[in-house]
């Protein structure tokens, strides 16, 4: 007895003496901890802000959705009275009764919820993507077990024009994510910051009233206003779509930037996709017109020639000799088509688009000239726009420039640009000679409502304003019946614009395979307001950027010009001097023809 009451009495001394730490001592540290067992910490996401077009169009925007889970140990007590535990006998009707309720809230039928309100585990998913509506609906049921997890609540995101502006507004993923495009360029404003709520909870999860409560609000996101103009945007997407079809081309795209500004106000890219399904996905996530690209071809002459205006080594009057074939180091140049000797002028060369001319053009700059203007019209560089994904194009140093690539490069081959780059050229010469890199974002708002206007873009003066006014009238006659473009023209409008055909090199075959065909141009020529870039890659039913890509140019820019409400100036063209007599051309000492100038090579 005595070793009994000396060994319970060593027990209770260690009890007191633990008890004495728990309550005396260590007090505060065990209450913290218990404090600690008992709090619940809930993330409440940040709403990611909005994109809305320049009209105030909502591209992009998030709703809140909840994320709806069962406890199948629970669920099989629902309509079972007094009974807190699953019986084998009744099981069968609550889980029933549970889906039956469930179904035609969560847009499933009963035979579908059954499975997961009977599987083993305490946790199961039913929907990721329930309103706050249908929630309540869904808590006013009763039925035990059923809860929502706000830790696994994401926002939705919404995207109202589904695949007009998915390419240029991007996604997000279900993890919230951003995946490309605007969404990933103004992820840092559209996201936000997420907060959180704090509160003690009892053993069955309920808030213990009076408890240790607090967080902190979330914060949601800026909103986005783009300089994108959404009907443009949509139209420009929908014709482009329209004529790769009949073109059976490979892909496309068509920009439409202010001239004035370089705000662009249409981005459109195909094959395009449907933001709304991502995991469906089959079209191309990115936007070409920034990401891909090529060859430009004739386009590129416009650059050539204004190079050679703006140093004075030709005047737009100049004869031009222009045979058939003219042999360069080992290889003989031609133009679209066989011709006999052609007598024109420096301005008759581009509105025909020689090749040939534009080389002799081109030949009396040094080439490291040629490539100091290519780089100035901004090819080489990314634009400026900080769009992801985008591309600087190849333009080789002139000193890497092969032989025959000192001749190519004059009139597009041989360097590779992005549609992005070669709408900035003729939206350069559009804005007389002063280049302004293209923008896609007009502003930001912030949970306050404040709007705060993006700085405007950087201007770079590439050539005076005499020799852009005499590259326009040029441009006038590429889209004047003796050019290569009628198909450009729009009644009561002077247009201006420039067609280009090259070969399309495809990096999956390693090789050249079909043709870039493209007509970029702008509007009204004499007060450039709107500049429009069109290319399609690889079409098969025609290969001429004036057929192929001019219907679609005079499609957009008509649209654009009618939705923005600007007039026909109701000005007359100026006429210019395309063609010479051959006598006149071969007596002129300046005349140009097949003797190299300038480079002496």
């Amino acid at each position: 007895m005595r070793g009994l009451t000396v060994a319970v009495l060593f027990v209770f001394s260690i009890f007191a003496a633990q008890l004495l730490r728990i309550q005396g001592f260590d007090s505060s540290a065990v209450a913290a901890e218990a404090l600690e067992q008992r709090t619940e910490k809930v993330v409440i996401p940040a709403l990611r802000g909005k994109i809305t077009s320049s009209d105030g169009v909502v591209l992009a925007s998030s709703r809140a959705r909840e994320t709806v889970v069962a406890d199948p140990t629970a669920v099989c007590t629902y309509q079972q009275k007094n009974k807190k535990t699953c019986e084998p006998a009744t099981t069968a009707a609550a889980v029933d009764a549970a889906a039956a309720a469930l179904g035609p809230l969560l847009g499933k039928s009963a035979a579908d919820l059954r499975p997961l309100l009977t599987r083993t585990g305490r946790y199961q998913v039913l929907d990721r993507k329930v309103s706050p509506l249908t929630w309540r609906k869904i808590a006013k049921l009763g039925i035990p077990g059923i809860y929502k997890d706000s830790a696994e609540s994401v926002p939705e995101r919404v995207y109202p024009q589904g695949p007009a502006s998915a390419s240029l507004v991007g996604y997000v993923t279900n993890d919230g994510e951003a995946g490309g495009g605007l969404e990933s360029m103004m992820d840092k404003a559209l996201k936000g910051r997420a907060g959180y709520s704090v509160f003690e909870k009892a053993p069955d999860g309920s808030k213990i009233p009076g408890g240790r409560q607090g967080g902190a609000k979330a914060v949601d996101g800026q909103d986005v206003t783009l300089t994108v103009n959404s009907n443009i945007q949509w139209y420009a997407q929908n014709a482009l779509a329209q004529r790769m079809s009949e073109m059976g081309a490979q892909s496309g795209t068509a920009v439409v930037m202010n001239a004035k500004t370089g705000k662009v106000l249409a981005l459109a890219s195909y094959p395009t996709y449907d933001p709304n399904d991502i995991g469906r996905a089959k079209g191309s996530l990115v936007n070409k017109a920034v990401s891909d690209v090529f060859e430009p071809g004739s386009t590129a002459k416009v650059m050539t020639v204004a190079a050679a205006l703006e140093d004075k080594t030709v005047t737009p009057d100049q004869p031009v000799i222009i045979p058939n074939r003219m042999q360069r180091f080992d290889a003989s140049f031609k133009d679209s088509h066989d011709h006999p000797t052609l007598y024109r002028t420096v301005a008759g060369t581009l509105a025909e688009s020689s090749n040939i001319g534009t080389i002799l053009v081109g030949e009396t700059l040094e080439p490291k000239r040629l490539e100091e203007y290519y780089r100035k019209f901004g090819l080489g560089s990314k634009s400026g726009m900080g769009f992801p994904g985008e591309s600087k194009g190849l333009l080789a140093p002139a000193d890497k420039w092969s032989g025959t690539q000192r001749s190519t490069v004059m009139f597009g081959q041989g360097l590779s640009v992005t549609a992005i780059q070669a709408a900035s050229v003729f939206q350069t010469i559009a804005n007389g000679g002063l280049r302004v890199s293209p923008s896609l974002v007009d502003g930001t708002t912030d949970s306050h409502g404040t709007y705060v206007k993006a700085p405007p873009a950087a201007g770079t003066r590439v050539v005076s304003v005499d020799t852009a006014t005499k590259v326009n009238a040029m441009l006038e006659g590429v889209v004047s019946k003796e050019g290569t473009a009628p198909q450009a023209q729009i009644p009561g409008y002077r247009v201006a614009g420039k067609t280009g055909t090259a070969d399309f090199y495809d990096a999956k075959l390693g090789r050249y395979s079909g043709k870039t065909a493209s007509f970029i141009g702008y509007a009204p020529a004499d007060d450039p307001e709107l500049v429009v870039a069109v290319i399609l890659q690889r079409p098969s039913a025609s290969i001429y950027g004036g057929t192929v890509a001019g219907p679609v140019f005079q499609d957009v820019m008509t649209y654009a010009l009618q939705e923005l409400k600007i007039p026909p100036t109701g000005t007359t063209k100026a006429a210019i001097t395309l063609a010479v007599d051959p006598d006149v051309a071969k007596s002129d000492p300046d005349t140009l023809q097949d003797k190299p100038r300038g480079s002496g090579k």
